[in-house]
C-alpha cells in the first residue's frame, strides 16, 4: 500500500455494532458525507459485501468507483480499488479495537492516488478530510442507533 493517512476515534458501542454500520452500505448516503450512491455489486456467502459501487462528491474528489472488501469478523475490514474514473488507487481499512469500558477504538487508514497530478500535501489533505468526515459520521451514526 502507498503512503497512508491514519486517524482514530472512540465510539461508544461494541465492535459488532460499529461493524454493522460499516457493513450497511445501503445507508451510507444518509450519514457518510459526500457519498451519493453506495450499491452492493456482489456479496460473500455470509451476506457481507465483496464489491461495492460508490459515487462520491467530496472536494477535491468527485468520482464513481468500485471497491473490493475483505472482512475479518468484527475486527477489521480492508478495501482496494477495483476501478474508478479519477481514482487510480483507494486502499484503506477500518480496524476495530474493543476497549474495557464497552466502547470501541476505530482506526481508519487510507491511501489514495488520483489520475490528475496533485502535490503530495494536497493529496494528504484530501485523505485527511475523507478520514475525518468518515470517522465523525460513523461515530454519530453508530451512537444514534445505540
Amino acid at each position: 500500500m502507498a503512503e497512508q493517512t491514519t486517524s482514530s476515534i472512540v465510539i461508544d458501542a461494541a465492535p459488532g455494532a460499529v461493524m454493522a454500520v460499516i457493513a450497511d452500505f445501503d445507508a451510507y448516503p444518509t450519514w457518510a458525507k459526500g457519498v451519493t450512491t453506495a450499491d452492493v455489486v456482489s456479496t460473500y456467502d455470509d451476506g457481507r459485501a465483496s464489491q461495492v459501487f460508490f459515487a462520491l462528491d467530496v472536494s477535491p474528489i468527485k468520482d464513481e468507483y468500485t471497491l473490493s472488501y475483505d472482512w475479518d469478523a468484527d475486527r477489521s475490514v480492508t478495501w482496494t480499488l477495483v476501478e474508478g474514473k479519477m481514482l487510480r488507487a483507494l486502499d484503506g481499512a477500518y480496524v476495530l479495537e474493543p476497549l474495557d469500558n464497552g466502547s470501541t477504538e476505530v482506526t481508519y487508514r487510507l491511501a489514495l492516488d488520483v489520475s490528475i497530478p496533485l502535490i503530495g500535501m494536497l493529496k494528504r489533505k484530501g485523505e485527511k478530510i475523507l478520514i475525518d468526515t468518515a470517522l465523525k459520521g460513523l461515530k454519530k451514526r453508530v451512537e444514534s442507533l445505540g
